[in-house]
């Protein structure tokens, strides 16, 4: 009888463990499911996508991203301008107390230059990520196939 309660407490353990939930927190930010798409052994970019969760009582800023797989990495939104959807680079994106903001294929993202590493579908890579007033952290981004939700490819004209 006591390894069926033992057995329940293991699987509570594991299932709210970093690991298994693939999130990672820096101060008031809780960072969910950083993930990028497998790319072609001979893209020069990439990008990576993410959710920033501010569990917190003031506003924080993502300033900055760094990887040891990228010459550079830099933060970019998509913007519609003279009808036509065009990205750019950005020095911030805020996340106010109390809310999400999803980093996703034409929206906010992560963009990854002089790529040093192709980007194999179920690998994964090291970025750390530097907030104004949380800080540095290092997360593990995964790479799959396909995005959580589908969508077009905002990146092909990289």
């Amino acid at each position: 009888m006591r390894i069926i309660p033992l057995s329940i407490a293991f699987s509570a353990i594991l299932a709210g463990s970093p690991a298994m939930s693939h999130d990672f927190t820096a101060g008031d930010i809780h960072i969910i499911h950083p993930w990028s798409r497998a790319l072609p052994p001979v893209a020069p970019t990439g990008a990576a996508y993410l959710g920033l969760e501010n569990r917190g009582g003031q506003a924080d800023r993502l300033i900055a991203a760094t990887s040891p797989i990228a010459g550079r990495v830099e933060l970019h939104e998509h913007v519609h301008q003279d009808g036509l959807m065009k990205m750019q680079q950005i020095d911030s994106v805020e996340i106010a107390p109390g809310t999400q903001v999803e980093f996703k294929p034409g929206g906010h993202h992560l963009m990854l230059f002089e790529l040093q590493q192709t980007l194999v579908e179920g690998g994964s890579y090291p970025m750390t990520l530097t907030f104004e007033q949380a800080g540095e952290v290092e997360i593990e981004v995964k790479v799959t196939g396909e995005p959580p939700a589908a969508s077009p490819d905002a990146h092909s004209h990289h």
